[in-house]
């Protein structure tokens, strides 16, 4: 098996708490190093976890001994980094959203299919084994036909220099929260579902959107989505069928050791299905790693790429 050497672009938080702790453990990859305009930046990880501290993002994209790199930026720089690091031949492992306009994510899209290249947007949820057993629940009617889709996903105000609330870094509720449970519905629903209604809602000491809600549909089945960044924390998915109903409370956010349990109801009666814990980083890391590896993978995360995109662009109303 021939291991990834990846790299960093960008000294984020969840680079650091997140991605590599799961990427050290994966033995796929080799850690190279991480890039900032700052060097100072890059201390604390050279420190926790080694590696090259390059003083330029240019630097780690021109390195020839980097085969891709992991880009955690706030999401306005994603195209501009993202754009010149697949042109130079770079595997590129996104967090979401992948880029804040559709054209952009086209443009990166047709620059990875040309190259060959993989191009993963980080919804990392995607990869947790609850989804799975989600999907088989569905399948297999254990709830009967399903009838309503309710997702929830929001969070309480962070400070004040947060990108989240900046316009020109790509902030605003939708782009950052509001992705989740639009990717989910993708998953659950399929690509051919369509948004009935949206709104997204501003306050005036903000110049992003703040909270809001989508309604989709497809295949006789509605989903009442809604997400914000000045709530009270809520992260939960609901599924009502005519013979009973789940909900699962942690669905996008469950951390390595959380024990993920969902209520399944009927005719009043809970039943608690133990789904267990699961590291869903180190599994969105494995997938990066099949992207690479298998044409059709790849060009699958292509087509859910796009799609998001354009359903996101669709709600911003451009």
């Amino acid at each position: 098996m021939n291991k990834i050497n990846i790299g960093i672009i960008g000294t984020s938080e969840i680079a650091f708490r997140r991605f590599l702790p799961a990427l050290l453990k994966n033995d796929k990859f080799n850690y190279i190093g991480i890039a900032s305009r700052n060097l100072k930046n890059t201390e604390k990880f050279i420190n926790e976890y080694g590696g090259i501290a390059y003083s330029s993002y240019e630097k780690i994209i021109y390195d020839k001994n980097i085969d891709a790199l992991y880009i955690p930026l706030p999401p306005a720089l994603h195209y501009e980094w993202a754009k010149k690091a697949l042109e130079n031949g770079k595997h590129i492992f996104l967090e979401k959203p992948s880029t804040t306009k559709l054209k952009d994510t086209k443009d990166l899209i047709k620059i990875a299919n040309e190259k060959k290249l993989a191009l993963k947007e980080n919804y990392m949820f995607l990869e947790h084994k609850q989804l799975r057993r989600i999907k088989e629940i569905i399948n297999d009617k254990e709830i009967g036909d399903l009838r309503l889709i309710r997702c929830s996903f929001g969070f309480p105000k962070r400070s004040s220099n947060d990108f989240r609330y900046d316009k020109k870094l790509g902030g605003g509720a939708l782009l950052d929260c509001g992705g989740y449970p639009i990717r989910l519905m993708l998953e659950l629903l399929g690509e051919n579902l369509k948004i009935d209604t949206s709104k997204l809602y501003y306050k005036d000491e903000f110049d992003i959107d703040l909270y809001g809600d989508v309604t989709l549909s497809n295949n006789n089945v509605t989903a009442q989505l809604s997400f914000g960044m000045d709530n009270e924390y809520k992260c939960e998915l609901e599924l009502w069928g005519n013979e009973g109903y789940l909900k699962a409370p942690r669905i996008f956010t469950a951390p390595p050791e959380y024990n993920v349990t969902f209520d399944i109801i009927k005719q009043g009666k809970a039943e608690i299905i133990n789904v267990g814990s699961d590291d869903q980083f180190y599994n969105s890391i494995n997938h990066f790693y099949n992207c690479i590896n298998d044409e059709k993978v790849r060009n699958n995360e292509y087509l859910y790429l796009e799609r998001q995109s354009d359903l996101i662009k669709i709600v911003k109303g451009e």
